[in-house]
């Protein structure tokens, strides 16, 4: 038997202390392992953070409707300023639109640049109402010009005294049938001379009302008379509210045929034409063409374009203003909130001890009068946002306006109360989460 036999037969075991060396543990031996263990974060939820700054918010009411006030009055104030000025805005272009959007001005060019002081290249026709008014969109032209009147006087009465002091009187001015209707003028007394009086070189002259103030006529019922140089002139009308050419009011005008026969005047300087709203590219285009089809480039048009500048430099003005006016009332708004903050963190200082001394943390204290800075800052942005909403189309109701109303601005602005709110609250939460449980309960709970 070799000595490996024998070592295979032979009865000896591996030690005991050797053998647990080796064995792991059964499963019946093995120790029990903690069975879905508690984390300290899911001690306090956030649906625990809501309960609890719901019960802050709601034990005080009183503290909760002047904390709200000036979210209230920060956001209202906000929509109203930025709702007025969208609303101004809107009627300042609708202004401007009603003016400028509807009236064509048609010069003769000149050399040089546009509207430079060079030689005229051609001059209007005296037909050139009858021509423009042709056109698709033009409702009505007039001629307009300055006569020269080689220095003769024009008064109420003939004055023959040499010893009189000099005054050349109020600007003389041509023009023809339908310029009144062209700039939007109304007549004060009396009426606007017409195409039979232009056609006959009548001697009649319509006064604007600072010249008939000038000049002593104030009716026209007695057909009074004005004297250029030594010509008798019978008034018939007195015209004011003149939206284009307001020099008119300044003025006597003449027919332009009656200028043309007594004083030699040879052309107008300016074809004011009214046209429909949205016409304005296509008569701009075709008015030079209408009246002279061989050299159309020799007249300068004016016409209307989507926006002036000094429309969108009227508007950017005035939403500038009303935007500061609301940030300002925003701004008091939120300084409103974080003092009833701190006022509310110095009121429950107890409470805080107290939390903290059952196990509240830092976190837990700041997460929860955070919240309450959002929830009532969101809460008196909806509600301030609601009270602008009504203001704008109240007042816009009340002056016959059209209210301009941009929604996502008054949605943003309900979220600006949350987010001022959030920024209020910060230092008070902050404030607060640093109170210790031992200094607070000194104070009593």
């Amino acid at each position: 038997m070799t000595r490996a036999s024998l070592w295979r037969t032979s009865t000896w075991r591996t030690p005991t202390w050797l053998g647990w060396l080796k064995k792991p543990f059964s499963k019946a031996e093995r120790p029990p392992r903690p069975v879905n263990p508690v984390k300290r974060a899911d001690r306090f939820t956030v649906q625990d953070l809501m309960v609890e700054a719901s019960h802050g918010i709601g034990g005080h009411t009183g503290r909760l409707v002047m904390t709200t006030m000036g979210t209230v009055l920060g956001i209202a104030s906000l929509v109203v300023t930025i709702g007025f000025a969208q609303t101004a805005a809107g009627q300042i272009a609708r202004q401007f639109d009603s003016v400028s959007a509807t009236q064509v001005l048609v010069q003769p060019g000149k050399t040089g640049n546009m509207f430079g002081s060079g030689t005229p290249k051609t001059s209007l026709p005296w037909d050139a109402p009858e021509r423009v008014e042709r056109l698709a969109g033009v409702e009505k032209a007039g001629l307009v010009g300055q006569v020269d009147a080689a220095g003769a006087r024009i008064t109420a009465v003939p004055v023959n005294d040499p010893s009189a002091p000099q005054s050349a009187g109020p600007p003389l001015l041509a023009g023809s049938a339908g310029l009144l209707d062209a700039v939007r003028g109304s007549v004060v007394t009396g009426r606007f001379f017409d195409a039979g009086h232009d056609a006959r070189a009548d001697r009649v002259v319509v006064l604007g009302t600072r010249a008939a103030e000038e000049l002593g006529v104030n009716r026209v019922d007695r057909q009074p008379a004005i004297f250029i140089g030594d010509r008798a002139y019978t008034v018939i009308g007195i015209i004011d509210d003149v939206q284009r050419r307001t020099d008119m009011l300044d003025a006597v005008i003449l027919p332009s045929g009656t200028a043309r026969a007594d004083f030699g005047m040879g052309s107008a300087q300016e074809l004011h034409v009214r046209i429909a709203v949205g016409a304005g590219s296509v008569v701009g285009k075709q008015a030079p063409i209408a009246l002279d089809p061989n050299t159309p480039d020799n007249f300068d048009v004016i016409a209307p374009q989507s926006g002036s500048e000094l429309q969108q430099s009227v508007q950017a003005d005035v939403n500038i203003v009303f935007l500061v006016l609301g940030l300002i009332a925003l701004l008091a708004g939120g300084l409103g909130i974080a003092n009833v903050t701190l006022l509310s963190v110095s009121e429950r200082v107890g409470e805080i001890g107290l939390r903290r001394a059952l196990g509240a943390t830092r976190r837990e204290i700041r997460a929860q009068f955070t919240v309450e800075s959002v929830v009532i800052g969101l809460l008196g942005g909806l509600i301030g946002a609601a009270l602008g909403v009504f203001a704008v189309v109240g007042v816009s109701l009340v002056q016959q306006w059209t209210p301009i109303i941009d929604l996502p601005m008054v949605l943003g602005c309900a979220v600006l109360g949350a987010v001022v709110g959030l920024v209020a609250g910060a230092y008070p939460a902050a404030k607060a989460s640093k109170i210790e449980p031992i200094s607070a309960l000194r104070q009593g709970v």
